[in-house]
């Protein structure tokens, strides 16, 4: 994870002096966490190494030297990421090279998304309960399932304005 492209002198010295197989390590570890949660493994391996990489930014190419990849590979990968919000594109000052950079409060944002998703989901089990019928073992089932992904959605509306709370307690400006 040598590339710190918009990190400036110091993200670039921090880079140098640091384990860079011990880094690399990290980043096989965390993504294969991501990857046995759902992610795709390649989009894992790019995400983690711009989480690791100081700038939280790299171009296609050091991607694919970082992670010993193909620049197909990284393509792929960036565009599962883009496409679920995780990182941004950007073009890279004074060339016609793209670059991938963590969104801010990338989590924040994932969850947020998640959010919206069981929203759907709770519409969609009401619904199956209604056509089930809520007498049937099925229905019942289903209603239940309801019951706990609106329970979630009020509870993740606490935890989010918890994580705000705390974040400024700590004077973190961060947007």
């Amino acid at each position: 994870m040598t590339e710190t492209t918009g990190a400036g002198a110091n993200g670039r010295e921090r880079d140098r002096e640091r384990d860079q197989e011990a880094v690399s390590r990290f980043v096989e570890r965390f993504a294969a966490e991501l990857t046995d949660a759902g992610m795709p493994r390649m989009a894992s391996r790019v995400f983690a190494a711009l989480l690791a990489s100081d700038a939280g930014v790299m171009t296609s190419a050091g991607l694919a030297e970082a992670l010993r990849i193909s620049p197909a590979a990284v393509s792929g990968a960036v565009r599962y990421l883009t496409q679920v919000d995780m990182i941004g594109r950007e073009r890279e000052p004074g060339t016609r090279r793209d670059r991938y950079r963590l969104n801010a409060e990338v989590w924040f944002q994932a969850l947020t998304r998640r959010d919206q998703l069981l929203i759907r989901w709770e519409g969609v089990l009401r619904d199956g309960a209604k056509t089930l019928g809520a007498d049937s073992p099925a229905g019942s089932r289903v209603a239940e399932t309801a019951e706990f992904i609106e329970f979630l959605q009020k509870e993740f509306e606490g935890v989010l304005d918890r994580w705000r709370e705390h974040r400024a307690a700590l004077g973190e400006d961060r947007p």
